[in-house]
């Protein structure tokens, strides 16, 4: 089996998980966990760094420190893994759908005219005129490592005191190179940025995902929370409701041993990306997906798109694949047509609805073979 995006074993992963074992530091506790969080915070330039049990558990913790409540409301894209909408249903907020650009990001144009036209200020927060229920947050997502064009957005934002929450899940690595956000990494622009560390993303933990922000109030808080809001370890005292999704010492000896080869890792990404670019831009119907012009991208997934062209459709190109071993995957289902998100608000969406329709994932693990792109090319050629 060809994989779609699988890990790659490149230094000391088994050194330290050895070191992990002899010294019996295997759960929540550990020098790894504090070593992986101060080089996170040195690659991505943010201060502060806490690691959890998964992405999703950085997104859900991430919107209660930003004072997410029960009935506010959480602008989000419809085009993104389900748990970026999942965390805002865990804080008791409701989603409003938005629609995708041309690099199935959140379209930020549509949510500057959403924001702009169909909320009002009042008493120093945002409200919905449909709903009169608070906007408190915006939880833009930077799909397969494409970088949001924030510029604009996050001016209307600061306005309007709508909270910015990066889903750098898929983006670590990726950096901005134009605009006022220039050399910045994607998740250290908004207040808090969270990322994943599953065993698919371009580096992983076996698990785990990260909380990064500039402000050390918040990431004590966060620490508080994710250990369980301990006030006395000793008398187990805890004060508020806290929850168990502190990163183990294994997977943070894992996630760091991978972190020191990130370079190496990016490296062969673009060589990847390279070479799928040259070979499909010669088959009639089909273009590789493209990544905006403003930021370096980490490539973490391919995507083809298919035009009227193409002599095949999706499901037959995904059957064809797997009669061949080889791992493909649609678009995700559009979440604001998940059954249990259907009856929330959606604004004008368009773009997305034709993405998933003509958009497939590619193989793009960073261990890749020549053969087995080339298994890749032929199938997409024949």
């Amino acid at each position: 089996m060809i994989s779609l995006s699988s890990p790659k074993i490149l230094g000391k992963e088994k050194e330290y998980i050895d070191e992990c074992l002899q010294s019996g530091w295997i759960s929540t506790s550990g020098p790894f966990i504090e070593k992986f969080e101060n080089e996170l915070s040195k690659y991505v330039g943010a201060k502060y760094v806490v690691c959890c049990i998964n992405g999703t558990s950085a997104l859900q913790i991430s919107l209660k420190l930003m004072g997410v409540k029960k009935n506010d409301e959480v602008i989000v894209p419809t085009l993104t893994f389900i748990a970026t909408i999942n965390a805002v249903f865990y804080n008791n907020a409701s989603p409003i759908f938005m629609d995708c650009d041309e690099y199935y990001n959140l379209d930020t144009k549509k949510t500057i005219n959403f924001i702009k036209n169909e909320t009002y200020f009042e008493d120093g927060f945002s409200y919905n005129k449909k709903s009169n229920k608070r906007v408190a947050a915006i939880v833009p997502v930077h799909v397969w490592g494409n970088a949001v064009w924030f510029d604009e957005l996050y001016d209307l934002c600061s306005e309007r005191n709508i909270q910015i929450l990066e889903d750098a899940s898929e983006s670590l690595g990726t950096k901005y190179t134009k605009g006022k956000f220039n050399s910045f990494h994607t998740g250290t622009i908004g207040k808090i940025g969270c990322i994943s560390f599953n065993a698919n993303k371009l580096i992983t933990a076996g698990g785990g995902g990260a909380i990064v922000t500039n402000d050390k109030n918040i990431a004590d808080k966060a620490l508080y929370l994710v250990s369980q809001a301990k006030d006395d370890p000793i008398r187990y005292i805890h004060n508020e409701v806290g929850y168990n999704y502190r990163i183990t010492n294994i997977n943070a000896a894992i996630g760091l041993a991978q972190l020191e080869m990130v370079d190496e890792v990016l490296k062969r990404k673009e060589e990847i990306r390279n070479f799928y670019f040259n070979q499909i831009s010669s088959i009639n119907g089909l273009e590789l997906a493209s990544v905006p012009c403003y930021a370096k991208n980490n490539y973490w997934l391919n995507l083809i798109t298919l035009s009227h062209n193409y002599k095949h459709n999706i499901s037959e190109l995904l059957n064809k694949f797997d009669e061949n071993k080889i791992q493909t995957r649609p678009v995700w289902q559009l979440n604001h047509l998940q059954n249990q998100y259907k009856h929330y608000q959606k604004f004008n969406i368009m773009n997305a609805e034709k993405k998933i329709k003509s958009s497939l994932c590619i193989p793009s693990s960073s261990h890749l073979t020549i053969s087995q792109m080339e298994s890749v090319i032929n199938i997409l050629k024949n």
